[in-house]
């Protein structure tokens, strides 16, 4: 067993080498905080990047109509192509692929009440909107358009907080009516958009839009979200597939790709998640590199202790001690040098990280991130477990750094090892 007496000799072997063992140790914490402050960095991008996308479906397309480029059975170029009613019941029939899909007909306004007006967006939109892009309703705010709404064609009017600020100066809209143009909506509800932006729309029930604003029939564009589809080439192949089957109905060559336009958050996110990826695998790689090199400081001086003191192992085993008890002399000086100084650099790179993260989030309360200038770099903390493991491993390595010189050391006679210089 190691007792306390092998303790004080591994401790009084440390003093005497202070700045080597310093060094060492330096080097060992050194790459451990590296790691993770750049691991940290790395997960406050990304996480940055992403609450920029929060609001968007993963699986979101977007289609809208355009004009053909090409002649197709007679008919000529530059055809304007026309969504119908028809084209929201066909989409989720023909395409298993599709869940939730909305309809959407937008026009430009001045929406009033009292003295007050200002010119914004109008969108007629389907209930599903409020799922396919992640439109919150507080407590307190009402409600959104729902399934009644559109089937009975209300007048009814979902504000953004903008539009709240601006027309209400604060006070309570709900049950009230503001003036679109020469219509009235009543006020059911006040949706939350944390930019607050000028541009953000009010949303009305699509038969209403469709009534007032497109002689009853027609649409400006078609939002809907796909489930299993995961890679570029399943998305590839969808997209054909939706193009023939529009342009069977609207009679447009498939193969025009300006005949419709379609966008898919799903491109986005892959191209996203790729860039993120590759940020993070560089990451690594400069982290584990700096690692690395506290592994080597390691191993160099494990081996240049084992070579000082082949003298002292030869002298030991001459008066009886083993082979095994010197090499696990060795082999716990390496481990309590790397654990200590590992652990010393993991808990000043978690308190680093976690430190920022506590003073972003304080700078940020009562905020808006997204109009915070550091909202794109959030939370850049690191799992505890990755941590952890890093340590482990340089511990480890600390461990076959002692094991193989030493080992290499005890093999040799103690005649031999006595006359070493």
């Amino acid at each position: 067993m190691f007792d306390f007496d092998n303790f004080r000799e591994i401790w009084s072997t440390i003093k005497k080498n202070k700045l080597r063992t310093f060094l060492t140790g330096f080097s060992v914490a050194w790459g451990i905080f590296m790691l993770i402050v750049l691991l940290g960095a790395g997960n406050g991008m990304k996480n940055g990047i992403m609450s920029n996308f929060r609001n968007l479906s993963m699986n979101r397309v977007q289609t809208w109509p355009r004009y053909t480029s090409k002649p197709y059975q007679g008919m000529q170029t530059n055809r304007r192509i026309e969504y119908k009613d028809e084209d929201l019941v066909a989409i989720p029939r023909e395409n298993p692929e599709v869940d939730l899909i909305t309809a959407s007909i937008s026009r430009g306004d001045t929406l009033s009440y009292g003295e007050e007006y200002n010119a914004y967006s109008l969108n007629g939109v389907h209930p599903s909107k409020a799922i396919i892009d992640n439109i919150k309703m507080t407590v307190g705010n009402g409600r959104f358009i729902n399934d009644i709404d559109v089937r009975e064609k209300r007048k009814v009017i979902v504000l953004s907080p903008r539009m709240k600020e601006v027309l209400f100066k604060g006070a309570d809209p709900l049950g009230k009516y503001v003036n679109a143009g020469s219509v009235a909506y009543q006020v059911i509800g006040v949706y939350k958009a944390e930019d607050n932006d000028n541009n953000a729309p009010a949303y009305i029930p699509f038969s209403t839009a469709q009534t007032l604003y497109n002689a009853g029939y027609g649409l400006d564009d078609i939002i809907f979200t796909i489930n299993g589809i995961s890679t570029q080439e399943e998305y590839d192949a969808f997209e054909k597939r939706f193009r023939q089957q529009m342009g069977l109905r609207h009679k447009f060559d498939p193969e025009d790709r300006r005949a419709i336009g379609m966008w898919s958050t799903l491109e986005d996110f892959m191209m996203l998640n790729g860039m993120l990826n590759g940020i993070a695998l560089f990451i690594w790689v400069i982290g584990i590199g700096t690692l690395t090199a506290g592994i080597v400081g390691v191993s160099n001086i494990m081996l240049i202790t084992v070579r000082e003191r082949t003298r002292e192992f030869g002298i030991r085993k001459a008066i009886g001690a083993t082979p095994f008890s010197i090499l696990k002399l060795i082999i716990v000086e390496s481990i309590l040098i790397t654990a200590v100084f590992g652990y010393l650099g993991m808990v000043l790179g978690i308190g680093l990280t976690e430190g920022i993260n506590a003073v972003m989030e304080m700078m940020n309360a009562g905020k808006n991130v997204s109009q915070d200038d550091m909202s794109i770099f959030l939370n850049p903390t690191v799992n505890l477990s990755v941590a952890l493991s890093a340590t482990a491993l340089i511990v480890g390595a600390g461990v076959l750094a002692g094991y193989f010189p030493a080992r290499k050391a005890v093999k040799i006679t103690a005649i031999e090892a006595m006359r070493e210089e």
